[in-house]
């Protein structure tokens, strides 16, 4: 006959210290009824809700939070341990950081390992770690688990270190004559995808009517150029960690004469055509001159 009955919250990890102890279980209400022969109690638990993505830019310092709170029969020596976990499943994964014994260990690479450390007392609840410098290699899953037997939970969290844009550059193709396209450029040679590129206007007014923008390109299109779209453009690269800009100054010119321009050309090629025929010519004569003045010398002999 079952002396108690109690009702614990679903979906906790649970521990029964009866022995031999009868279980039946009833699914109502997201609550898991369950009755024993003496109690049940809640074991071992990771109680950190943050993320489980979180990205961080290059060079900066990131905290994995793991929290835990033991249960009454957890009474076993505390064993913590930190892994970076493999992606593929045929591989074990990569112990990074532990706390045995009262004492924090490092494995695997000193370069990384010298970069981790526990944030708190890991006696006293939390096992949360951090790790500084952060490069783009320390991208991965890492798992904290906690043991105290007979208690055990875990937790993962995932780390994407991104590299923020850096200054782009800021160029204009098609020329900046009036009544053409005129086309502003803007790109980073450095930072993790998605870049994104936001063209403003800083002086001269607002942006221009006829101005489109390809936010991924980072180009700025004013499909008729004007006088009234003279001023100062900034083009901002941005991506979920970071934000780099420049600035262009846009002119308006009068259009080139063309005519003008292809009659120029057209007379300087023919003034040189002819300054080649000259030279050519006074190269002939003066060959002509040589040879003559050596046959009147022969003859005189």
């Amino acid at each position: 006959q079952l002396v108690s009955c109690r009702r614990c919250s679903f979906p906790s990890r649970l521990w029964q210290s009866a022995e031999k102890s009868d279980l039946s279980c009833n699914k109502s209400n997201s609550q898991l009824y369950l009755s024993v022969r003496k109690h049940c109690e809640k074991a071992m638990e990771v109680t950190t809700t943050g993320p489980q993505t979180i990205q961080k830019a290059q060079g900066e310092t990131v905290s994995l939070g793991c929290t835990y709170t033991p249960g009454p029969q957890d009474t076993g020596e505390l064993d913590i341990e930190w892994s970076n976990v493999s992606p593929d499943m045929t591989q074990k994964d990569q112990l990074i950081l532990s706390y045995m014994g009262g004492k924090t260990l490092q494995y695997g690479d000193p370069s990384v390992s010298s970069r981790l450390s526990f944030t708190g007392d890991p006696t006293q609840g939390d096992a949360s770690i951090a790790i500084s410098r952060v490069k783009a290699s320390d991208t991965a899953t890492y798992q904290c688990k906690v043991k105290k037997v007979p208690g055990v939970d875990m937790r993962k969290v995932t780390l994407v270190v991104m590299v923020p844009p850096s200054a782009p550059d800021c160029w204009v193709e098609g020329g900046e004559e009036k009544g053409a396209p005129v086309s502003l450029h803007c790109r980073s040679s450095q930072g993790s995808k998605p870049l994104s590129y936001v063209w403003t206007r800083e002086t001269g007014g607002p942006m221009p009517a006829a101005a489109t923008q390809d936010l991924q390109a980072g180009e700025l299109l004013i499909t008729n150029h004007t006088d009234g779209n003279v001023g100062t453009y900034a083009c901002e690269a941005t991506n979920a960690v970071g934000r780099a800009r420049c600035k262009y100054a846009l002119h308006a010119y009068n259009p080139t004469n063309k005519v003008g321009v292809i009659v120029g050309a057209v007379i300087g090629a023919i003034l040189l055509l002819l300054l080649l025929l000259l030279l050519i010519w006074l190269l002939i004569c003066c060959c002509h001159k040589r040879r003559y003045e050596k046959e009147v010398a022969n003859e005189i002999r």
